[in-house]
């Protein structure tokens, strides 16, 4: 029974581990401007796929091909794996000479250097939201 119990827990953490709900993302009034679906595909407000992200980090147009990687401490990297900028661990967004671009607040607000709301988010993961609003990767 104790086996049994501790197979179904590591079961159950494993599916919460995978489990990830489509989010939208939205534009500084509101409008819908896309989404990224649960497998990490990027969509346009169209629902045109854009791209996608992998559970990897990497980043691919919708061609398939490598446009960049997000690494697991936050650096965003280009198609030549060039650091292009960094999320911090409080949702600061850095560019390559490691000033300040934007934020991602934690109720996925999304703001520009200067603290104006430029979108939202959701609960997309902060280093996919942003390579969708300051790395201009798509």
């Amino acid at each position: 029974m104790k086996k049994l119990i501790h197979l179904l827990l590591i079961f159950i953490l494993v599916l919460t581990a995978f489990s990830v709900n489509a989010q939208s993302y939205y534009g500084s009034n509101g409008q819908n401007i896309g989404k990224i679906d649960n497998d990490g595909t990027i969509r346009n407000s169209n629902g045109a796929s854009i791209g996608k992200i992998t559970t990897d980090g990497i980043i691919r147009n919708s061609n398939g091909a490598q446009i960049g990687k997000i690494d697991s401490d936050g650096t965003i990297r280009d198609r030549n794996n060039s650091s292009i900028g960094k999320v911090d661990s409080d949702g600061t967004v850095r560019d390559k000479y490691n000033a300040t671009i934007g934020r991602i607040d934690k109720d996925g607000t999304v703001r520009n250097a200067n603290g104006a709301q430029i979108g939202r988010v959701g609960s997309i993961n902060p280093k996919f939201a942003a390579v969708i609003f300051f790395m201009n990767l798509f």
